[in-house]
């Protein structure tokens, strides 16, 4: 049984990063976007990450997310060191565990809203059409399942792809500005939804520079220059 199947206990963290660097190649040397960053995150843990433009916020996503992968340090998510996984493990441990909300919807123009979810089931397993639907439920847009992306609000957008991140069941969800490009009406909407996943057990992980946003959150870091600056624990909006 392959490294990503093992069970993994409640009692451990669901993320640990240990002296977590990364650094670019830059015309001036190298430049250190991250800088021995260690952190855990619990299972059903809501965390925001906060600091200015250029504080690491992405890059930090981008890892938790096995989108890139650290200079040095370790990653472990779920009980798995998942730079020990091959490129194949790694994409099938993305689609497991790993669910995204960008800030930029990154829905595939020419298909529907069911069918943009589904395509999320089909990089994990198979297609069910109707376990998508009921994703789409589940944020109030099953009437506009068939929809294309442009027949669809930024609201409507971002909760379709709220429901393509649930679609696996991951284990994290990965919001990277979830409201960034949304009105205030449609915000409002989407946090009620992060609320409800979150009472429901998911552990959130969320990149925001909107204050309101970040008080949803059980616990905020601030990042500058790619190290933790501060961190709080709050139980505003609980």
């Amino acid at each position: 049984m392959v490294q990503t199947l093992q069970a993994v206990t409640k009692s451990e963290p669901l993320i640990e990063l240990e002296d977590l660097t990364r650094e670019y190649s830059g015309r001036a040397g190298a430049v250190r976007a991250l800088d021995a960053i260690s952190l855990i995150v619990e299972h059903g843990e809501w965390l925001a990450i906060m600091g200015p433009s250029g504080s690491g916020k992405s890059t930090l996503v981008n890892i938790l997310g096995c989108l890139d992968q650290p200079t040095s340090g370790i990653v472990r998510i779920a009980g798995t060191d998942v730079q020990q996984l091959t490129r194949q493990e790694l994409d099938r441990f993305r689609a497991e565990k790993i669910g995204f909300i960008f800030q930029q919807f990154h829905l595939i123009p020419y298909l529907t809203a069911i069918e943009n979810v589904m395509l999320a089931q089909y990089f994990h397993s198979m297609t069910d059409e109707q376990e998508a639907l009921r994703a789409l439920e589940q944020v109030g847009l099953a009437d506009r399942a068939q929809h294309l992306p442009s027949q669809l609000s930024g609201g409507e957008q971002q909760r379709v792809c709220i429901a393509r991140a649930l679609i696996n069941q991951p284990s994290i969800l990965l919001a990277d500005e979830p409201t960034g490009n949304l009105d205030l009406a449609n915000q409002q909407i989407v946090q009620d939804h992060l609320r409800t996943l979150h009472r429901g057990g998911h552990t959130i992980v969320m990149v925001t520079h909107d204050p309101e946003m970040a008080e949803l959150a059980d616990r905020v870091v601030e990042l500058h220059h790619g190290r933790i600056a501060a961190e709080r624990r709050q139980t505003i909006g609980r």
